[in-house]
């Protein structure tokens, strides 16, 4: 019996459950992912994969139809994820993936937008970008997958790389201090802000969720092994070894200062929700700002005319 997946939609659970029993080998999340992508190109240990699950997780948890959904992603390791989901997706330019999601969140406020991309993209030449968006509170969901590195081009510095770390670009040591990426989201305007590693699927799967529920710009930086390009230069060992290292090194600290959420080089890594405030969104913003002077500041529709 040959099952094709499209036929299956609007999802029914029960038909794809009774299509498991009967061995038919459709997986559960196969209607969120483009037929015949699977098995991905990541390398080994990398927690992109992880990272990818839990997100077609919180989809499914807030039973949003795929029509309702649109993922924009920039360059990278990370990047590839649009190539993946089989739903509205954007590949685009490097560090451009907040410009293009603006745009689309404008023009279509009723679906969820979601940036997915990496810390290179986001905060290097995508930086200014995420702290505008921020300010402006637009209607986007920013998934930050930091891996310490740009892990596609080859293991270089990147600016989340710990002081003290060893790149492709710094095999002596990084001079330079890392940003804290959630403090930095809070700064410049993020009503939510929140971070967690691939050793939390079941947290980071819940906190993206709550972020369909929110208006405004949101944050959630994932913490992902790369053992590639970070892992061995640093001698953290494989992917596993990683994954045990987020377990023994996390600290959970719901609610905590994200000014005292910094990495640094094989120290605490500080997890958990920090942010989750209410202010107005650019859309609403710009309505009752923009739009309600230039109506009342409009002629009435016969002022003028010759009798």
């Amino acid at each position: 019996m040959i099952v094709k997946l499209r036929d299956l939609r609007p999802f029914d659970k029960n038909a794809a459950e009774d299509l498991v029993k009967q061995d038919h080998g459709l997986h559960p999340d196969d209607r969120y992912l483009k037929p015949g992508r699977i098995p991905h190109i990541w390398c080994p240990g990398c927690g992109l994969g992880v990272v990818l699950t839990t997100f077609i997780d919180a989809v499914r948890r807030k039973n949003l139809a795929i029509d309702e959904c649109a993922v924009v992603s920039g360059i990278g390791c990370t990047g590839r994820v649009a190539g993946y989901l089989d739903m509205d997706t954007y590949h685009t330019t490097h560090g451009r993936a907040i410009p293009f999601a603006t745009g689309l969140a404008l023009a279509r406020p009723d679906i969820h937008v979601t940036v997915f991309s990496g810390d290179g993209d986001l905060f290097a030449i995508g930086g200014n970008h995420l702290i505008h968006a921020a300010r402006r509170n637009v209607n986007i969901k920013v998934i930050c997958v930091n891996n310490f590195n740009y892990g596609m081009t080859g293991g270089q510095v990147a600016p989340t790389t710990p002081m003290g770390a060893k790149t492709s670009t710094t095999p002596l040591g990084n001079a330079e201090p890392g940003f804290n990426l959630p403090y930095l989201a809070r700064a410049s305007g993020a009503v939510y802000v929140a971070r967690w590693t691939t050793f939390h699927p079941r947290q980071l799967a819940h906190s993206i969720a709550q972020t369909f529920d929110k208006k405004g710009f949101t944050f959630i930086e994932t913490v992902a092994p790369c053992p590639t390009g970070y892992g061995r230069p640093n001698k953290l060992g494989a992917g596993l070894d990683e994954m045990r290292y987020y377990k023994e090194m996390s600290e959970i600290r719901n609610g905590a200062d994200p000014a005292e959420a910094a990495i640094t080089l094989k120290g605490k890594i500080v997890v958990g929700t920090f942010v989750d405030v209410e202010r107005p969104d650019f859309i609403q913003n710009y309505t009752d700002i923009i739009l309600a002077k230039a109506q009342s500041r409009a002629k009435p529709s016969g002022e003028g005319r010759a009798a």
